[in-house]
């Protein structure tokens, strides 16, 4: 017969933080009070009353002065009310994850939602759920009465609706009621709140049912954790549950069996069943994931204490604003501070970690009375980041890292776990340029100093960039085409014209070359950060200058002037500037013609300003055009002589 354990076994993280809260607080005052049982076990109940636990229904039944523990499963707003109003010294071993759910459900209820409870409602855990809605609330135990609910219901379809579940409810059954309540209620925020481990236990418990002909669940008989491992496991194969190893059956024509074992099973009582199916079995017990290694080894080993800067591997089981809750493989809680998450001090839990993420974390402290230990990942990263940041500034790597403080003389970005310092001078492709627009941002760089003594790493993204615009000028010059088009960034403005970057490399746009128009001032159309498209008119790769023209000849607004304004059109244009010749009507943007004082009126003209005012609109006519010369003849004589015989033939129209 082989017999297989599941990897996850024994006190869950919350039920591991109760009765470790009780075992310290009888060792200090050696009678401490709990509303209700700490733990759905008999058998642990039994040890705790024999050194002085008791477990009272109501807060009114614990003596004055003494100290209540409110257990795991947490309690209401009003019980809360009736222990404060009792004036008792009162422990709260809440669950966290449970706690999370109380504060799901309250701040959802004051914004009118309904609250929907999936588990037992008569199991403490959801009636301490139910103690902090303040609106209307339903529980369902499954899909069965979740869908008679919403039968029941219909007018609940159109009201906002708040979901969460008991942290014990069967996973596949969540799953299920999900799906139905996601295409029912289009208004409702859905929370996943059953407890990681818990999931990870059921799902653990169902793939071993799957291989094995008998499965064997250790816990006790009142706990809704351990029925849910039962229930999981039951149709697949033979499932028994048992409290202690005294119940173990002779197992006759079975040749697989699995154990499992509720969140609120001691250790003790595992080791136990373990050692009595040892000697029902002399077979080695074998675990499949682990090979050749025994279940009853790996629960030594998860007993053993853990010593400070020892490396663990941990799994994210819970996130709380402040702290991370890490399953090390161990009887210890693990938990890491979110100061010590990441080198980053604006970084938030939430946004860094999530439920079962894996990652190796350094043992800052244990407190075996707790039953906890205090983890750091960066610490961890720290060490392996100053190997790489050492490695990097010998090879002159370029590292990446995100900018999370703007201080005086630099900035500070984070890579690999490790603050490096850049300063100001070396922060930017140019001195004097500001540092705010590269706050939370990703920047490369290369490490110039490192100090491990003092925990100092200095940077330049000035080397970086200077590489790179170096690489850029060198493929400009390979490639380099007169009448090649380029995007560029417009750098500096002077009188005479722009100096443009068309990346990595500098060109002068002239004022004559910026518009197809005349342009007198650069400012006129041209500011520091304007992108522009312009081609290389001419270079000179010794003396490494590059002149460049924004007249693109695609751009050109001469090459349909015959066609827009052909000889003897009438057209409409602005008068722009005077001559002592005539005076320069502007058709379009790039687009001027000439009338000729001789063609300003039948009458003699001296000046043009005499007849015409800048910035007037005015009909003229093509008189000729020269499109090699780009020179338009204009007339404004031949309009006016025009119109009254125009004027005439209207008149003549209307008489007839």
């Amino acid at each position: 017969m082989e017999v297989f354990l599941a990897k996850t076994a024994g006190f869950c993280f919350g039920v591991d933080r109760a009765v470790k809260t009780v075992q310290r607080l009888l060792s200090e005052k050696g009678r401490v009070y709990t509303l209700g049982p700490i733990i759905h076990n008999p058998q642990m109940v039994k040890e705790l009353e024999e050194k002085g636990a008791v477990a009272v229904d109501t807060p009114e039944q614990v003596p004055a002065g003494e100290c209540l523990v409110i257990r795991s499963h947490g309690v209401g707003e009003d019980m809360m009310a009736r222990i404060q109003k009792q004036g008792l010294s009162c422990v709260d071993a809440t669950c966290p994850f449970v706690k999370k759910i109380h504060t799901l459900v309250h701040d959802a209820s004051l914004e009118g939602r309904r609250v929907l409870v999936a588990g037992d409602a008569h199991h403490p855990e959801v009636e301490g759920i139910l103690g902090h809605v303040h609106g209307p609330w339903a529980v369902f135990s499954g899909v069965k009465e979740l869908e008679k609910l919403i039968l029941d219901h219909p007018e609940w379809k159109n009201e906002p609706i708040c979901v969460v579940s008991q942290t014990t409810f069967e996973a596949t059954e969540w799953e299920n009621c999900s799906k139905i309540l996601e295409k029912v209620y289009t208004n409702a925020r859905i929370f996943a709140t059953i407890c990681n481990a818990t999931a990870q236990r059921q799902k653990e418990a169902r793939e071993l049912a799957q291989q094995c002909d008998q499965m064997i669940v250790v816990g006790g008989k009142h706990s809704s954790n351990t029925a849910k491992l039962k229930a999981v496991c039951s149709p697949y194969c033979q499932t028994m549950l048992i409290e202690t190893a005294d119940e173990l059956p002779v197992l006759q024509g079975v040749h697989k069996v699995g154990i499992t074992a509720g969140a609120s099973t001691p250790a003790h009582i595992i080791k136990e069943v373990l050692v009595t199916m040892s000697e029902i079995n002399e077979s080695a017990v074998q675990n499949p994931t682990e090979g050749t290694e025994s279940f009853a080894e790996m629960l030594e080993e998860s007993l053993k204490t853990l010593n400070t800067d020892e490396k663990v591997h941990g799994v994210v089981v819970g996130i709380a604003p402040n702290e991370v809750y890490v399953d090390v493989g161990r009887k210890q809680a693990g938990f890491i501070p979110a100061s010590e998450l990441s080198a980053d001090p604006n970084a938030r839990p939430e946004d860094l970690v999530k439920i079962g993420d894996e990652m190796d974390l350094l043992i800052m402290r244990t407190n075996d009375q707790e039953g906890t230990i205090m983890l750091s990942k960066k610490r961890l990263d720290s060490i392996k980041g100053w190997e790489v940041i050492a490695a990097a500034e010998e090879s002159g790597e370029v590292l990446t890292g995100t900018v999370t403080e703007i201080i005086k003389g630099g900035l500070i970005a984070v890579t690999n776990g490790i603050r490096v310092f850049i300063p100001a001078s070396q922060a930017t492709a140019s001195r004097g340029e500001s540092l705010d627009n590269l706050l939370k941002t990703e920047v490369r760089f290369r490490i110039i100093e490192v100090n491990r003594g003092r925990r100092r790493a200095v940077g330049s993204i000035r080397s970086v960039l200077r590489d790179e615009k170096k690489a850029l000028a060198e493929k400009f010059w390979e490639t380099a085409e007169e009448g090649k088009e380029y995007t560029g960034t417009v750098k500096s403005l002077t009188a005479y014209g722009a100096f443009v970057d068309l990346g990595g490399i500098d060109g002068m746009l002239h004022v004559t070359e910026m518009s197809w128009s005349p342009v007198r001032n650069p400012n006129q159309v041209l500011k520091v950060g304007d992108t522009v498209e312009v081609m290389v008119k001419s270079f000179d790769p010794e003396t490494k200058r590059i002149s460049l023209s924004a007249k693109l000849p695609e751009n050109n607004p001469w090459n349909h002037v015959d066609e827009k304004y052909p000889v003897g059109s009438i057209v409409e244009g602005k008068v722009v500037r005077f001559a002592d010749f005539g005076a320069f009507v502007s058709l379009e943007r790039g687009v001027d013609g000439l009338i000729h004082i001789s063609q300003l009126s039948n009458k003699f003209v001296k000046n043009p300003a005499d007849i015409l005012e800048l910035g007037q609109i005015v009909k003229v006519k093509v008189i000729d055009l020269n499109m090699e010369q780009k020179r338009i003849s204009l007339s404004l004589r031949d309009v006016a002589e025009e119109t009254p015989a125009e004027d005439e033939e209207a008149s003549e129209t209307t008489e007839e």
